[in-house]
């Protein structure tokens, strides 16, 4: 396994902990500790009604757990393109929920953010490791 695989396997299982951390306050009903004056507003994100998946009353961050684990399990093995169709996937879902944060709830929570950039780490550990890849077979 190469020192960015590795990376990626890390940055994969640290998103499966944060995300089941938010999860587990979710359903206890605790908002995270973080700031909630101005910008940087865990309380306004987590409560509002994007924090759900759609119709269910599970929060977005059990989707986080499904897609971490998924990405853990795929940085166990050679790259392929399902490494980049899954970072793909990461990356507009990332860039749905902070369109969600700034313009809709505008607010940020830091707690998200760090989720979001778990999940850019890895489509940009994607993206070298298929370069590197195409580099090699020219």
């Amino acid at each position: 396994m190469s020192h960015l695989q590795l990376t990626a396997l890390v940055a994969s299982v640290a998103g499966v902990i944060l995300s089941t951390y938010l999860t587990f306050l979710h359903f206890a009903g605790v908002v995270p500790g973080c700031p909630i004056a101005g910008p940087i507003n865990c309380d306004a994100v987590l409560s509002s009604s994007y924090a759900v998946i759609a119709g269910t009353s599970l929060p977005t961050s059990a989707a986080g757990i499904v897609w971490f684990t998924v990405s853990a399990v795929l940085w166990t093995r050679p790259l392929s393109m399902l490494h980049l169709l899954w970072a793909a996937a990461g990356l507009v879902s990332v860039l749905y929920f902070v369109f969600i944060e700034i313009v809709r709830i505008g607010a940020i929570c830091l707690w998200c953010t760090a989720a979001h950039v778990l999940v850019i780490v890895i489509v940009l550990i994607t993206l070298t490791m298929w370069q590197a890849r195409g580099a090699a077979l020219e």
